[in-house]
């Protein structure tokens, strides 16, 4: 992001107790690093023991090594996206399927390998830069991550966002895998920030996977006063099957009709819920029945024919959310 963009830099906090912590790196952003280290290291070693069965020395040996340290990492991603896959859509063919299928396992490549890894400790305002004043602004969009990511999975969205004129600021929450309901106070922290830097009163919140469901558990907890419009996508309302491999607490609350969801809705009003445009993907590999994750009253968009991570890259998807915001 363009550094002479941002108008307001403010380290945000996660609270444990009653100790506020400042982040430093990121805790995904490390846990990444240590993998993708693990893998080329692992992939290295595979590499020297192929060279050497091969009887290969030089630089054919230094090529194998190489060849391999980078293959074991793309090998394993493929293998888990094919996984999601399989496993979301067994009755789903054809064009569309396919589309989605290589599509996600780009995104995933992009946003797990270029973008998580290198997230920054800080969270920062992103101001339009032309020269105007604050009241000519779009309205203020605050980004939240899904389950497994941090802001850095807004790239691309983020910057058309600016482009087109909005504040926008993308948090990162932590823990990892804590409550969904302890991301509240960060939300509300990361709210009171856009509204300061932006000079409005009202701000649009934009969630992707379980970022959608902690934008609700911080209205359940915040109001929505200060709501412009909610836009989720691919957002588990209703749980996800997939979510029951997962031991962690936000997984556990994102389970396919999990009391927690339950309990959630019920303390909704139809007005709140008439603020939210829900977009989701017939294709999702990881929010899976797919056409169920909607709520009453509520505005529905569908797409076809890409995966869940690309609802954060996918042009389609972009536009929709500017127009929304309009």
């Amino acid at each position: 992001m363009n550094g002479e963009s941002k108008v307001l830099a403010l380290p945000l906090a996660y609270s444990t107790g009653q100790n506020p912590i400042i982040r430093t790196l990121p805790m995904l952003a490390r846990l990444l690093r240590t993998i993708y280290l693990f893998q080329l290291l692992a992939g290295g070693l595979l590499g020297l023991y192929a060279a050497d069965r091969l009887g290969l020395s030089g630089a054919a040996a230094v090529a194998v090594v190489l060849l391999c340290s980078v293959l074991l990492p793309l090998l394993l991603q493929l293998s888990v996206i094919s996984v999601s896959a399989v496993q979301s859509r067994p009755s789903l063919a054809g064009r569309h399927w396919w589309r989605a299928f290589g599509g996600e396992f780009l995104a995933a490549l992009r946003i797990f390998w270029f973008q998580l890894p290198w997230a920054n400790p800080k969270n920062e305002v992103w101001c339009p830069d032309v020269p105007q004043p604050m009241q000519a602004w779009r309205v203020p969009v605050l980004l939240v991550h899904g389950y497994i990511c941090n802001e850095r999975v807004w790239d691309k969205m983020a910057r058309a966002l600016h482009e087109a004129g909005h504040p926008v600021l993308a948090i990162t929450l932590e823990p990892l895998f804590g409550s969904i309901d302890d991301y509240a106070p960060q939300i509300q922290q990361a709210v009171q920030q856009l509204q300061q830097a932006s000079g409005a009163a009202r701000v649009a919140l934009v969630g992707h996977s379980m970022g959608g469901l902690a934008i609700r558990a911080w209205m359940r907890s915040h109001g929505s006063a200060d709501v412009a419009k909610v836009i989720t996508l691919g957002t588990p309302h209703q749980g996800t099957q997939m979510a029951s491999w997962s031991p962690t607490t936000n997984a556990a609350q994102m389970v396919w009709r999990s009391p927690w969801l339950q309990a959630l809705q019920a303390n909704e009003t139809a007005a709140t819920r008439q603020l939210m445009h829900i977009a989701l993907t017939r294709h999702d590999n990881i929010v899976f029945p797919q056409r169920e994750q909607v709520l009453p009253d509520a505005y529905v968009t569908e797409f076809e024919g890409m995966g869940h991570l690309e609802l954060c890259l996918d042009a389609r998807v972009i536009g929709y959310v500017l127009q929304k915001l309009q």
